[in-house]
Order: structure tokens, then C-alpha cells, then sequence
């Protein structure tokens, strides 16, 4: 049964809502520790069921596990800030997605739309199985696109560090004192009836 909350020691909603919404955030501290395949592929795998614009299913997903030869290629690809912490993780992946659709070539409006919902659903996955899902925007775009030779029609879209929990003494100071769940705009910032009014 869900778990409906209106806030917590850190967040508050303004109505309540599943604990999952609220209780999700994107920590930075992991220990290092490998997944197993198994543990990896079920993320990808409620990826997979994510809604999307006629199926399409636009995104895909590359990843390196911190054991195997890619490793290396996928670390160099992030800012020096993103390597500091990232370096503990299991796993990086790149997110990419499809800008045309397959079936008649014409573009695909919603790619990028479709594979931020494959993503939330994996993050989702990822915390209910107790792992860190933290995507970043902090990367070498185009030697994202250089080192997995993505096709033409393939766009870029973020990078995801996941791993194990690990404690907070494993990130520097300034690092650490980010570690804490983050509150949102309010209702009122972010819906709006009908159109804006000229200013």
C-alpha cells in the first residue's frame, strides 16, 4: 500500500502524496561497491516501460561498470567536480536518445521529453532497490558523442552516476554539506491556468 505523506524533516509538500515522490533525492556519497548485472539491469529494465510518443521508445542507454575496460572512457568524459565523487560509483551511463522516429524518419518532437520519463523511472527503481541514481549535466557533450560513435540521429543527453550508498566522510567538504535531500518550488511557481498575461 502507498505511503502517503505531506512532509518530512527536510521536505514538505504543499498535498499529499506517495512517500516515494518526497523521500527520492540524488545523494553523491557511494562506497564503491559493485553491482551485479542482475541489480543494473532491472534499472534498465523499468527504464524500458517508460511512456513515450507513438512507443517510439527514443532513448538508449550506454553504461560502463567501474571493473570493465570502459570505464576509463566513461570517467574522462566528466568535469573535474563530477569525477571527485563519481569515482566511488558502481556504474556511469550515458543517456541518449533517438531524434527521429524508426518507423518513417520524420522528427520526433518529444525524444528528449520521452527519455527524461525512461529515466525517472529508473531512478525510481533505483531508490525503491536502495541504490544512488544521481544524473548529471556535467560532461564533455560532444566527447560523449565522439567516444560511444552515436549515429547521427542520436542526441546526447545527460549522465547518471549509480551505485551503492556510502557514508558522507567519503566526499570532500564542500561536497558533503550539499549532501541533504533539496526542497522545490511551490505549486504556485511551477502550474499555471490557462495563459500568461502580457506583462
Amino acid at each position: 500500500m502507498p505511503k502517503w505523506i505531506r512532509g518530512s524533516e527536510v521536505r514538505t509538500t504543499d498535498l499529499l502524496i506517495d512517500a516515494l515522490f518526497i523521500d527520492r533525492w540524488s545523494p553523491r556519497a557511494m562506497s564503491g561497491e559493485e553491482l551485479t548485472h542482475e541489480e543494473l539491469m532491472t534499472l534498465f529494465e523499468a527504464a524500458r516501460w517508460a511512456p513515450s510518443s507513438y512507443n517510439a521508445q527514443p532513448w538508449k542507454f550506454f553504461y560502463a561498470t567501474r571493473r570493465s575496460e570502459h570505464w576509463p572512457a566513461f570517467f574522462r568524459l566528466m568535469v573535474e567536480f563530477n569525477q571527485s565523487w563519481t569515482k566511488n560509483a558502481a556504474a556511469l551511463v550515458v543517456v541518449t536518445s533517438r531524434t527521429v522516429f524508426e518507423h518513417n524518419g520524420k522528427p520526433a518532437q518529444t525524444h528528449s521529453f520521452d527519455a527524461g520519463s525512461a529515466f525517472m523511472s529508473l531512478a525510481l527503481q533505483g531508490w525503491i532497490k536502495g541504490l544512488v541514481v544521481h544524473a548529471m549535466q556535467g560532461f564533455d557533450y560532444n566527447m560523449a558523442r565522439s567516444t560511444l560513435n552515436l549515429p547521427e540521429e542520436f542526441q546526447v543527453e545527460a549522465m547518471i552516476a549509480i551505485g551503492k550508498p556510502g557514508d558522507p566522510s567519503v566526499l570532500d567538504d564542500a561536497t558533503r554539506g550539499r549532501e541533504t535531500p533539496s526542497q522545490r518550488k511551490s505549486l504556485a511557481e511551477i502550474v499555471h491556468e490557462g495563459p500568461l498575461l502580457d506583462a
